[in-house]
């Protein structure tokens, strides 16, 4: 019976090590990620690493992750990006569960970004008629993800892409966009690579480009 449990032991450790190697790959690669095919080739990925183990949170963190970024990059091909809009906020709403609010705020701030970015990718379907639905919703997520960790940086570069972004009479601060694109960065410069989220590097240094 002791050589059966020792047995058992040792192949769930197996099996955990084997996972937790597949995300770092799987990291690492998004890391190297640029195209909307990248994005969903890794969106499938982390889907899979997910279901394999269904409690842990960065999975399908990623995983909608990918799903809104892919989003984003088809924000010129409005029929597209519903899909993956929908997706990422299912993903969002599996990692949301697995997390306690009172001890993981820094965790939660994470899949809160997500959360935005998944409902500005539906603004980006039609802006006219998708803005006023999805667009404070976006808003309303970036402002929580800041409220439960102010240094998170890629709530920084959300918030500040939006007051890019947004025209001067509803809000968009040009100025204001570069103060908190700046903080994100030097958020960013401190953070080790890794399986926990720190992308958001090339997104910032791009906008402060246009600045």
């Amino acid at each position: 019976m002791k050589k059966v449990l020792v047995f058992i032991a040792t192949a769930i450790a197996i099996h955990v090590s084997a996972n937790a190697q597949s995300l770092q790959t799987a990291v690492t690669q998004l890391d190297q990620a640029s195209s909307a095919k990248d994005y969903q080739a890794l969106a499938t990925r982390f889907e899979e690493l997910a279901n394999k183990e269904p409690n842990n949170w960065l999975s399908w963190y990623y995983a909608a992750f990918c799903n809104a970024k892919t989003g984003w990059l088809y924000q010129d091909d409005g029929e597209r990006i519903e899909a993956f809009a929908n997706k990422a906020e299912q993903q969002v709403k599996k990692a949301l569960s697995l997390l306690d609010t009172t001890k993981q705020k820094k965790e939660f701030s994470e899949v809160l970004v997500v959360l935005s970015m998944a409902n500005r990718a539906r603004v980006f379907i039609n802006p006219m008629t998708m803005g006023r639905k999805y667009g404070p919703d976006a808003g309303k997520y970036v402002q929580l993800a800041l409220k439960y960790n102010p240094n998170n940086a890629r709530a920084l570069y959300l918030y500040g892409w939006e007051k890019y972004a947004t025209p001067k009479m509803w809000g968009g601060d040009k100025k204001k966009a570069k103060e908190l694109l700046t903080e994100a960065q030097q958020q960013l410069a401190s953070q080790n690579n890794g399986n926990e989220p720190h992308w958001g590097k090339k997104e910032t240094e791009e906008l402060l480009g246009k600045l």
